[in-house]
């Protein structure tokens, strides 16, 4: 595991040199315009939210002594919630929205590292793509947040929180990989198929999803550069991953 979450992390390695060598700048101008416009609505609602939440979060405290406390803890809890559920929202938002301008990316790159210019896997349309970005997207999104919202639970226990805080950004980063090597995999494989080669292949979704998290953590310049490079690390690795599995059958 802890291997393909550093190959995850490696394939950012070179990525953006990697961009302007096959000229991919110019199939990320609307992606780059639906993250900025997607992170700018989810963060002025996150900010809005939070307070409301966190008042929410207080009226269980009925007790005068340690409500003010109390209450600041709510506050920060709100609002970890409304970050933590609006990245969730976010990433599933560009990644389905972004897919078919995505796909020709990850061929091209497929293509320069494999030599092989016309491929022989599934041909998809525009709206198939798009289409298939979306069912993705919506099935990770029920996912990850069937197994978020228990884990933010955990921040009301002591101690029990520090390790949660952990544990939530490994489903978020599994779940922003997911999505990435999804664009290489719909050329290969079936939907269902695709999320068995994900299964085995974890680690490299975490490591690639790690990096993806940590720059929306960057201001501005994170929510442009957050699809570029993360969807070309995930095609050097995704392609990577799937060469490794044919000489495994072969051998």
């Amino acid at each position: 595991m802890i291997q393909n979450i550093i190959k995850g992390i490696n394939g950012y390695s070179g990525a953006f040199a990697l961009i302007s060598k096959l000229k991919l700048w110019k199939y990320f101008f609307i992606p780059i315009v639906i993250s900025i416009i997607t992170a700018t609505i989810i963060g002025v609602s996150a900010y809005g939210f939070s307070d409301n939440i966190g008042g929410f979060i207080a009226k269980i405290w009925f007790w005068e002594w340690g409500k003010e406390t109390f209450t600041t803890i709510s506050t920060f809890i709100g609002g970890l919630i409304v970050l933590a559920i609006g990245i969730i929202l976010y990433k599933h938002i560009i990644m389905a929205l972004s897919a078919p301008f995505m796909s020709p990316v990850s061929e091209k790159i497929e293509a320069h590292l494999t030599g092989v210019t016309k491929h022989h896997h599934r041909k998809t349309t525009f709206q198939e793509q798009l289409l298939r970005g979306i069912r993705i997207n919506v099935r990770n999104l029920g996912c990850e947040l069937l197994i978020t919202l228990p884990i933010l639970l955990l921040k009301f226990i002591p101690v029990v929180n520090i390790f949660s805080t952990g544990l939530l950004i490994l489903v978020q980063s599994y779940y922003a990989g997911f999505g990435n090597m999804d664009y290489t995999l719909e050329r290969h494989f079936n939907y269902k198929d695709s999320i068995n080669f994900i299964k085995r292949n974890r680690g490299v979704a975490i490591g690639n999803g790690v990096v993806f998290i940590l720059f929306l953590f960057i201001p501005v310049i994170g929510v442009i550069l957050v699809l570029p490079l993360s969807v070309t690390a995930a095609s050097l690795s995704t392609v990577k991953a799937l060469t490794a599995e044919q000489q495994n059958v072969l051998s």
